[in-house]
């Protein structure tokens, strides 16, 4: 049985999509997977929007490219618009409920609803909604052990931010056990 998974990750620009991309693939890597990982970027960074995507197996990815994703992480209200049409009829959306309205989820498709913002604002920094989010994508999706994750930020987040590595590590455990 193969251990395939994919996700779309999207949100605006400086809500943390790509670092946890990055984080994903990098956590993905270490624990003996091959990955892609494609980032996105809109017409700006910060503000515009952004979605990346990241594919896991333990076999050779033929295509990093996804049509119906298994899973997708939906940051705001307009990726969900984008992605939610997009996600495979068995797979599952992680959606942030500080962000996107209830209304507008699909009811058939199986979907985590957290408060990554508000959640994060209780850790101490809403910047964390991204891990969070993260959090909730590992336990929903069984894509990767915590610990690997938690592990990997050791290597994606710079030597000079390390003080930045255990609240994150809280935030996906937060996220984490929401799910």
């Amino acid at each position: 049985m193969s251990k395939y998974q994919d996700v779309i990750i999207a949100g605006f620009g400086g809500q943390g999509v790509m670092l946890i991309g990055n984080l994903l693939a990098q956590a993905g890597m270490e624990h003996g997977l091959e990955v892609s990982f494609i980032p996105v970027y809109g017409a700006e960074m910060r503000g515009g929007t952004a979605n990346c995507t990241v594919v896991m197996d333990e076999h050779a990815i033929g295509s990093p490219l996804v049509r119906e994703p298994l899973s997708t992480i939906i940051l705001n209200e307009p990726s969900l618009t984008k992605f939610q049409p997009r996600l495979h009829k068995d797979g599952v959306q992680v959606v942030n409920a500080s962000l996107v309205d209830k209304g507008l989820l699909d009811a058939a498709l199986r979907t985590v609803y957290i408060p990554a913002n508000d959640m994060a604002h209780d850790l101490g920094n809403v910047k964390m909604a991204n891990m969070v989010a993260l959090g909730a994508w590992l336990k929903a999706t069984g894509g990767l052990p915590l610990a690997v994750v938690q592990e990997a930020l050791n290597r994606v987040i710079s030597a000079h931010y390390a003080k930045l590595i255990p609240p994150n590590i809280k935030a996906l455990e937060a996220g984490y056990n929401f799910a």
